[in-house]
């Protein structure tokens, strides 16, 4: 289902309740720019690099963070998977999005947008509408620039901290203006009937009916306004098209417009945060600054039903954090955590921490298709490989939600929302047919020190994250990242472009050494040693696919999960914590 800027806050509850109702949730992003691959490989001392030509995790980490805080989401998929157990099936709805890095100016916001031209040349290739994200994107902020949002607001309405204009001397425009003004303000107050209860200040003869002027510019309305707010504190003034209207101060009338006012911020802010809700929602984050009556207009008869079902998402989505999948997802994260969480941390391992506080459970489809190799960069995993090739099992059972049609023909290469639909369909066949097979290993890892995992170098840790979330209370976290390996036998549109942006970066290209087998046929093959296989509450007889993937209390989660692949990397592995038993 393609989603857009017009749809989007209608279908909001609709959102929140397939996240709150998912088995899990798989996301995949499209990039404005991706990581350019200029590691320095020279062995610097002290920073754990080799000469083997191999960056470490950390190098890696550092390069696209690096990409993540200088490009743009273009557009994200979600895949929200529920599990009908009495059915027998899984029912997955995809969404497509894109977004818009354009904020509403009224937020007083500012991005710096930039696109990187390979990245732009290869979807444009695939046939991404870079139009798109400002035409139909849907807007969103992030848990920072909601926080800055809000101060500035706050700034903005603090008349005492405004500084003083001062009058150049010669300006005698200007003098002659603020002597008008004086002059008017003071017959007003002094006039014992006057016939308006208001005085609006206006270029001379501005009420005329054949006047042609132009009204009050900028600099003259603020002096107007520094000129009541000094010398008259029982006036306050409102600013009007063309003039500036003076009114006798009203405790109840400038309480009335505060509450007013802030209706109206917090419409403008929670339509703003936009596509970042559904990620509160996915780790069971604050969705209670959701204001209900900015998704419908107040003369909708359906708007208390809204905020009770609201209500009920709200409760429902606390505290729970939904499995989140990925095929390659190390790059994905951490965009992902950059456009709408926070600042990344400098450190992989506070990364790590942090990633794993908000989301215990991940799984990459990438390490489930390479984990049993001798070598993961051998494995040809492109995601559209191991969906033609798992499509081949009868079982588990999935199908389309009957709202979500689209991809039911239709295979867009490179749209988020139809990878994020594979990356599902991956996820439940792969883990299915992993378990069926009766051994699943574990595999040596590189296990970060204690004492780094501990404690972060400077302090980051996801308290800062939280930290952000304390402070949202208003005054009373491909582009051409395209990172499917290699498309040798996926669709035509696929077919035609081979490079760089094809590959989440360009050390993925090690991923490309050809094999005389096929994928599944490696992610069959069991390493050397014999393992007894984990416990698991519903495994199948050996070798029978099951109708169901693991649970997720099952040990098989405990080998699979939370292993993020990053081929290229001395490391192969991002260890994102244990998984939750």
């Amino acid at each position: 289902m393609d989603v857009n800027h017009r749809t989007f806050h209608n279908l909001l509850p609709s959102l929140l309740a397939a996240i709150a109702d998912a088995h899990f949730v798989a996301i995949d992003l499209e990039l404005s720019g991706i990581p350019g691959g200029q590691i320095n490989k020279a062995k610097i001392p002290g920073s754990g690099s080799r000469t083997d030509g191999k960056p470490s995790l950390q190098e890696r980490y550092e390069e696209t963070k690096s990409a993540a805080e200088k490009y743009q989401v273009l557009q994200m998929g979600i895949t929200c998977v529920g599990e009908n157990r009495h059915r027998g099936v899984y029912v997955v709805r995809p969404y497509n999005f894109f977004l818009n890095p354009v904020p509403d100016e009224r937020l007083n916001i500012e991005r710096i947008i930039s696109y990187q031209s390979g990245a732009v040349g290869f979807l444009l290739s695939q046939g991404f509408r870079m139009e798109g994200p400002y035409v139909e994107g849907v807007p969103y902020f992030s848990r920072v620039e909601e926080v800055e949002a809000r101060r500035l607001e706050t700034k903005r309405r603090d008349r005492a901290g405004i500084a003083n204009i001062q009058i150049q001397d010669g300006d005698v425009a200007t003098s002659l203006f603020m002597q008008r003004v004086r002059q008017e303000v003071n017959g007003w107050k002094n006039d014992l009937l006057p016939m308006y209860n208001f005085l609006n200040i206006a270029p001379v003869g501005y009420e005329r009916p054949d006047y042609r002027g132009q009204g009050l510019n900028n600099f003259q309305k603020a002096l107007v306004h520094q000129y009541i707010r000094a010398e008259h504190p029982d006036l306050v003034t409102y600013s009007r098209p063309g003039f500036v209207q003076i009114v006798a101060y009203d405790k109840a009338r400038e309480d009335a417009d505060e509450q007013y006012r802030n209706r109206i911020f917090e419409h403008r802010l929670t339509r703003q945060i936009g596509l970042r809700w559904l990620v509160e929602a996915i780790h069971g984050g604050d969705l209670s600054r959701i204001d209900p009556h900015s998704l419908t207009s107040p003369a909708d008869a359906k708007s208390e039903a809204v905020a009770a079902r609201l209500n009920s998402l709200r409760n429902q989505l606390s505290g729970h954090s939904t499995v989140l999948v990925g095929h390659n997802i190390f790059l994905d994260l951490i965009y992902f955590y950059a456009c709408f969480l926070g600042p990344l941390p400098d450190r992989v391992e506070d990364f790590q921490r942090c990633v794993h506080q908000l989301f215990p459970r991940i799984i990459d489809t990438k390490y489930l298709a390479t984990h049993s190799l001798d070598s993961p960069a051998l494995a040809r995993s492109s995601l559209e490989e191991l969906d033609k090739e798992l499509s081949k099992q009868q079982q588990p059972s999935i199908e389309l939600h009957p709202e979500h049609p689209k991809y039911q023909s239709a295979t867009p290469a490179h749209e988020a929302g139809f990878d994020s639909f594979l990356t599902a369909k991956v996820l439940i066949r792969l883990s299915a047919m992993l378990e069926s097979s009766g051994t699943y290993v574990d595999e040596s890892y590189y296990t970060p020190p204690q004492e780094q995992m501990a404690e972060g170098a400077n302090g980051t840790t996801l308290l800062d994250v939280d930290g952000i979330s304390e402070q949202l209370q208003f005054s009373s976290i491909s582009s051409g990242k395209s990172r499917r390996e290699s498309d040798s036998t996926s669709n035509t549109k696929s077919d035609s472009k081979h490079s760089t942006f094809s590959h989440a970066n360009s050390f993925d290209l090690l991923g490309d050494i050809p094999s005389d087998e096929d994928p599944i046929t490696l992610v069959r093959r069991p390493k050397t040693a014999s393992f007894e296989p984990p416990k698991s509450s519903n495994r199948p007889k050996e070798g029978e696919i099951g109708k169901r993937m693991p649970g997720w209390d099952s040990d098989f989660w405990s080998v699979y999960g939370n292993k993020l692949r990053v081929n290229g990397t001395i490391e192969q592995t991002c260890l994102m914590g244990p998984w939750p038993q």
